[in-house]
C-alpha cells in the first residue's frame, strides 16, 4: 500500500466518524505537497467539502486534521494556505518502509487487484518497406506499455500487426516480374524490394497524372499492379511464392531492429492472416443491420454520432469487391476477443487515425464485442530545425540508420571518457548508452507532443537523459565494488539527513509512480520519476558520505544506495533501457 493511498483512507474514515454530511460518492485524495516546506504529502479535501457545505475551509480543514490517525506513519498533520491539510512523514517510519522495501522484489509495487487480458497491438510496419524514424513512437511506446501491465499483474499478448497484404504488393509484384535484379535482393531484400515498389508507384502515378491531363486514355500500370494483386488473392500459386519470399526476406530485417530495440512479441498476424475472415465480417454486419450497400460499396454509417455523422463512412468492402483496413481491423478484434479472451486492446497508433478507430470502436460496439478498446494516440518526431524529420532525398529517415548513429555516437563517447575499457565493454556500454537514449528522448515525452530529434542533447550525460540515469546506476554500483568481501544490509536503520529523508521518499513513490504510466498510458510519469529519483540520489551522495560514516547510518546509507540501484535498474527495464555496471 502506497503512503499517499494509506493516508488517503484515513482521511475518509475521519471524514466519516467527524459527523459531516459528505456528497455522494466523494472520497478525499493525497498527493506528494507542493511545497515541501509544509510537509510530504497533502489533500484539499477540506477545500473541495468547504464549498459545498459552505464553511470556512481553514476551520473544517482544521477540525479534519484534529481526528485523523496516522498509525505513527506522521506526525499531527497541520494545516496551510487557504485549508490544505499537510503531512510529514516521522524518520522512523521511513526507516522501516526502507527496510519493507529492501525484502520486497516488487520494490513496493502492488499487482492490480484485476487482472486482465490486454492485447497491444504496436509497431505495425508494412512488409517490403523499412522500418523508419516514425516507427520509433509506436514500438517504444507499446513496448514500455507492455512492460509495464505485465509488471502489475496483467496478462499481456503483444501482436505486431504488420501490413503484409494490400495494394503495395500489387506494385511488388508487378516489378519483380518485370525488373528485379537478382544480385540486389540477395545483397539487401528490403532496399530491393522498396526499389521495385517505388519505382513502380511512380510510373503508376506518371500515367495517371497524364490521364487526368488528357494526354492519355488509360492507365496500364495501375491496372496491371491490381490484377497482380486480384491473383494474390485468388491463392495464384506464382503470386503467392513471390508474397512469401517478400515477407520472408522483410521480417529477417524487421528482426534486426527488434533485436538492437530489445523489443519481442508474442505474436506477428498481419493483415493476411484475417483474408479467409473478411467475406464472413461484411456478411455479419450487413446481416445485422449494422452495414448497408452505398454506390456499390458496403459501408457503416453513423449519422447517430454526431461528431461522425458528417465524415465519410467506414467502407468494409469496396465497389470492386476489395477489401481495406477497416474489415481486417473488425476481424482482428473478433479474432482477439473469440480465441485470446480479451478484455482490452490498447492500439499504439499515430494521432492522424483517430478517426479510423472511432469508426472502428463503434463499429465492432454494434456487433456485441465490448472489449476495453483505446487508441493510443501519439505526435510526431522533428528534426532539430523543427520540421518533419527526413534525409536529404526528401525520404522518411529509416530507423535501422539511426540506431546504428546513436550506438556510432555513444562508442565515440565511450572512447573519450574511458579509453581503457576492453572492446567488448566499449561494444556493450555503446549499445546500451545509445539505444537508451534513443528509447528514453521518446518515453520522456508527454505522447501527444511533437518533440526535435536533437543527438547531442540525448546522449548528455547531465540533465534528464538515459546517459545520465545510466551513470546514476553506475555510481550506485561503484560504492559497493569499494568495498572488501560480502556486503550484509542489516538495519536497525536511522533517518536524520534531510537528504536522506528526501532519498527514502523518493524511493517509497516508485509505487506510485508505476501503476500511474497505465491511467492515461503515460510513460514520462515513470521516466519523470526515474530522473527525480537519479537527483535525489546525487542531492544524498554529495551531502551524505557513505563509506566514511559507521555504525547504524553507514548501514542506512548502503541500504539507501542499494535500492536506489534497484530502483533505477527496474524503472530502466519496464522502459527497455539497459544498464551497464561501468561507463
Amino acid at each position: 500500500m502506497t503512503i499517499p493511498f494509506y493516508l488517503g483512507q484515513q482521511v475518509n474514515r475521519a471524514l466519516a466518524t467527524a459527523g459531516l454530511e459528505l456528497p455522494e460518492g466523494f472520497a478525499a485524495v493525497v498527493t506528494p505537497a507542493a511545497d515541501t516546506r509544509f510537509g510530504d504529502y497533502q489533500t484539499n479535501a477540506a477545500m473541495v467539502l468547504a464549498k459545498v457545505m459552505k464553511m470556512n475551509p481553514r476551520v473544517l480543514a482544521e477540525q479534519i486534521a484534529g481526528v485523523v490517525e496516522t498509525g505513527g506513519l506522521c506526525g499531527t498533520p497541520t494545516v496551510a494556505g487557504a485549508g490544505f491539510i499537510n503531512f510529514s512523514v516521522l524518520p522512523e517510519a521511513l526507516a522501516g518502509k526502507l527496510e519493507a522495501l529492501l525484502g520486497d522484489d516488487r520494490l513496493g509495487v502492488g499487482e492490480v487487484e484485476e487482472k486482465r487480458t490486454v492485447v497491444i497491438d504496436f509497431s505495425a510496419p508494412n512488409v517490403a518497406k523499412q522500418m523508419h524514424v516514425g516507427h520509433i513512437r509506436s514500438t517504444i511506446i507499446g513496448d514500455c506499455l507492455a512492460r509495464t501491465a505485465r509488471f502489475v499483474g496483467h496478462r499481456v499478448i503483444t501482436d505486431n500487426h504488420i501490413g503484409d497484404w494490400g495494394t503495395q504488393f500489387g506494385m511488388v509484384l508487378y516489378g519483380w516480374k518485370r525488373e528485379l535484379d537478382a544480385a540486389a535482393l540477395a545483397a539487401d531484400p528490403i532496399r530491393e524490394l522498396l526499389r521495385l515498389y517505388k519505382a513502380v508507384n511512380a510510373q503508376s502515378k506518371g500515367e495517371e497524372v497524364a490521364k487526368e491531363a488528357g494526354e492519355r486514355a488509360d492507365t496500364p500500370t495501375r491496372d496491371a499492379c491490381k490484377a497482380e494483386l486480384v491473383k494474390l488473392q485468388a491463392g495464384d500459386a506464382e503470386n503467392l511464392a513471390i508474397w512469401e519470399q517478400c515477407v520472408a526476406v522483410s521480417k529477417a530485417g524487421l528482426e534486426t531492429v527488434y533485436e538492437k530495440l530489445d523489443v519481442g512479441f508474442d505474436h506477428w498476424l498481419g493483415e493476411s492472416y484475417y483474408n479467409g475472415m473478411l467475406s464472413g465480417v461484411v456478411k455479419e454486419l450487413e446481416e445485422k443491420g449494422i452495414a448497408r450497400e452505398s454506390e456499390g460499396a458496403v459501408c457503416v454509417f453513423f449519422d447517430d454520432i454526431p461528431a461522425m455523422a458528417d465524415k465519410a463512412p467506414f467502407i468494409v468492402r469496396k465497389s470492386d469487391g476489395g477489401f481495406g483496413y477497416a474489415t481486417t481491423d473488425v476481424a482482428t478484434v473478433k479474432h482477439r476477443v473469440e480465441t485470446w479472451g480479451a478484455d482490452a486492446i490498447w492500439y499504439v497508433v499515430g494521432a492522424p487515425q483517430a478517426l479510423h478507430f472511432e469508426q472502428l470502436f463503434a463499429t465492432v460496439g454494434r456487433m456485441g464485442l465490448q472489449p476495453e478498446l483505446k487508441h493510443i494516440a501519439f505526435g510526431s518526431i522533428l528534426g532539430a530545425d523543427g520540421k518533419m524529420m527526413k534525409t536529404r532525398s526528401g525520404e522518411s529517415v529509416g530507423l535501422l540508420e539511426v540506431l546504428e548513429e546513436a550506438e556510432e555516437r555513444a562508442r565515440a563517447t565511450v572512447e573519450e571518457k574511458n579509453p581503457d575499457l576492453t572492446e567488448e565493454e566499449k561494444l556493450e556500454i555503446a549499445s546500451a548508452v545509445g539505444i537508451g537514449a534513443v528509447k528514453y528522448q521518446e518515453l520522456s515525452q508527454g505522447r501527444l507532443t511533437d518533440y526535435k530529434f536533437v543527438w547531442d542533447k540525448m546522449l548528455a550525460f547531465q540533465g534528464n537523459t538515459a546517459p545520465y540515469l545510466q551513470y546514476s546506476y553506475v555510481r550506485t554500483r561503484s560504492i559497493f565494488r569499494k568495498l572488501e568481501g560480502e556486503v550484509v544490509l542489516a538495519g536497525p536503520y536511522v533517518i536524520t539527513e534531510k537528504e536522506e529523508k528526501e532519498l527514502a521518499l523518493t524511493l517509497c513513490r516508485f509505487a506510485e509512480a508505476v501503476p500511474a504510466v497505465l491511467e492515461d498510458f503515460r510513460p514520462n510519469v515513470l521516466a519523470g520519476y526515474v530522473y527525480d529519483l537519479a537527483r535525489a540520489f546525487h542531492s544524498f551522495f554529495e551531502a551524505c558520505p557513505v563509506l566514511r560514516a559507521e555504525g547504524e547510518q553507514r548501514a542506512t546509507r548502503l541500504a539507501l544506495c542499494e535500492l536506489t540501484s534497484r530502483v533505477l535498474r527496474k524503472g530502466l527495464e519496464l522502459m527497455g533501457i539497459r544498464v551497464t555496471e561501468k561507463m
